[in-house]
């Protein structure tokens, strides 16, 4: 039961911390990664982490498998880690970062 319980709040949290949506992160990833030294593959554009954060919101929660739970502890911990470290959310270097994992610190 407390198995459940802790995914139920990492459901949670990982919604709050990635506030973009799937659309907006497609649509991020492939502006981000678009040029010709970076995209190596035009149909999966952006970091491993980016596409895996992607693939996670266009799934239900009953389909998620125990990997998906790592890479959304990961999520969280790396942007909460972040956010304490690096407060400023103007930085557009760090925005655009934590913006590839679905975070915009914008809109926090």
């Amino acid at each position: 039961m407390t198995d459940a319980l802790e995914r139920d709040a990492l459901w949670d949290e990982f919604h709050r911390v990635v506030n973009m949506t799937s659309q907006e992160l497609e649509v991020w990833l492939h502006s981000r990664y678009a040029d010709e030294e970076s995209e190596a593959l035009p149909e999966q554009p952006g970091s491993p982490s980016g596409r895996r954060v992607l693939e996670i919101l266009q799934k239900r929660r009953a389909d998620l498998t125990e990997d998906d739970f790592q890479v959304m502890y990961g999520v969280v911990d790396s942007v909460n880690a972040q956010q304490e470290h690096e407060p400023d959310a103007d930085g557009t270097h760090r925005r655009h970062r934590l913006m590839t994992l679905g975070h915009d610190p914008l809109r926090a």
